[in-house]
């Protein structure tokens, strides 16, 4: 015989849980999050256009090419039968933009570690503003400072290098020339622009290194090159990183500057220290006054190879920073 248990009475007087409450956004969040929502679609939006815009206009000279846009070395749209081709001036653009970051990078970095573990206050607080001014300095004096006295003056450097190093094909110099408005030269004014853009990122990620981090690696019985090693650079990892695309966005679009140094020519040179070779900026800047419509075109193909160049760096450094960011204790 099967028994049942009873059940207890339900109590009248027993409420229902209350729902979960909605919790009420106020007005100025909503406007708020709406903004900084619009300002990311927008940015989407404007990248799509100037995507477009280039492919657009590069496409009536593509098709008007008689050459190999990706391996002809020449360059010269304007003519009967338009012939030109990027290959020299992806050469020079990624030339010069590597001799500016060898060079700029371990500076920047440097400045950065004094002004903010070496130099005294005031003397760190006097490099800062001087490394800011010199970030807003504008191209074309640079440019001038460049053609007008640090060319004449590099003639010494060249001639050395040649003497010293010409073993190596890219300290090899072939002509003969009284010249220094080479590869080389427009590297180091690069290097010279792109250096407080750099320095004063950086100099700002280390700032933010936890003061916890170098008292403990101090406190082990670290000197302070050591603490830096270990507590400050594998934090600042990412942050130097970001800086130095930033840099390298400059140099590689970097227009004036190189235009008033660089003697250019449409011949890949792997000579740095000769005259010669060219950057996709430059060449758009020499030669956008002078061209019709198939030239315009080829310079705005030219223009479309930089842009997918830029995407792809950055896209690298993206993929760098993430990877690094899980073992330089930055989430910590």
């Amino acid at each position: 015989m099967s028994t049942t248990t009873p059940t207890a009475p339900a109590d009248p007087e027993r409420k229902a849980p209350p729902a979960k409450q909605r919790t009420k956004v106020r007005l100025g969040d909503r406007i708020f999050s709406g903004a900084a929502r619009g300002a990311g679609i927008s940015l989407l939006v404007i990248m799509a256009a100037i995507a477009i815009f280039l492919v657009v206009k590069a496409t009536d000279a593509l098709s008007e090419n008689n050459g190999s846009f990706l391996t002809d070395q020449g360059w010269d749209p304007n003519a009967a039968k338009p012939a030109f081709g990027v290959v020299t001036l992806v050469f020079g653009t990624v030339v010069s933009a590597t001799i500016a970051m060898i060079i700029a990078v371990p500076v920047a970095v440097g400045v950065a570690l004094f002004i903010t573990h070496y130099a005294p206050r005031r003397i760190a607080q006097t490099l800062g503003y001087i490394v800011d001014l010199l970030a807003a300095v504008p191209s074309v004096v640079y440019g001038l400072w460049g053609y007008i006295f640090l060319a004449p003056k590099l003639l010494g450097l060249h001639s050395w290098l040649a003497d010293y190093l010409g073993w190596i094909p890219i300290f090899d110099k072939e002509q003969a020339g009284v010249t220094a408005r080479t590869l080389f030269t427009v590297g180091i004014v690069l290097a010279i622009m792109i250096l407080p853009i750099i320095a004063a990122v950086t100099r700002e990620v280390f700032l933010q290194v936890p003061r916890a981090h170098e008292e403990a690696a101090l406190a082990l019985g670290a000197t302070r090159w050591e603490m830096i090693r270990v507590a400050v650079l594998p934090y600042g990892k990412p942050g130097i990183i970001s800086a130095s695309m930033l840099g390298l966005g400059r140099a590689v679009g970097e227009t004036i500057a190189v235009a008033m140094v660089l003697s250019p020519s449409f011949e890949v040179s792997v000579h740095i220290l000769d005259p010669g070779n060219n950057t996709i900026a430059a060449n758009i800047a020499n030669q956008f006054g002078e061209s019709g419509d198939i030239g315009r075109g080829a310079l705005i193909a030219s223009g479309l190879v930089l842009f997918i160049m830029t995407l792809l760096v950055n896209g690298a450094a993206r993929v760098v920073i993430n990877r690094r960011k899980a073992f330089s204790g930055a989430n910590s």
